[in-house]
């Protein structure tokens, strides 16, 4: 997964939605490999419900921390503040 200190990334995306786009291309900027899970599918938003205790998405877990609802920018905001990827 890169030289990052990311053990693991998942991250609950729509197939067609500008906020998940946002935070595909922040994984693509820093070449980080992430699990993504399609919440169109059923099973996999009600899983992100129960993981994030709210409705909203994105949803990305970073080394077991859960981003609830957050944006592209935030999630590099919270990527370079912990020091798992650099500028």
């Amino acid at each position: 997964m890169n030289d990052y200190r990311i053990s693991s990334l998942v991250a609950y995306l729509k197939r067609d939605c500008g906020w998940s786009e946002e935070v595909r291309e922040v994984f693509k900027k820093y070449n980080l490999e992430c699990e993504e899970k399609l919440i169109d599918e059923g099973e996999t938003y009600a899983e992100m419900v129960r993981e994030s205790n709210q409705s909203l998405s994105p949803c990305v877990v970073i080394n077991n921390q859960m981003l609830a609802d957050v944006s592209g920018e935030e999630v590099e905001d919270y990527l370079l503040k912990e020091n798992l990827v650099n500028k």
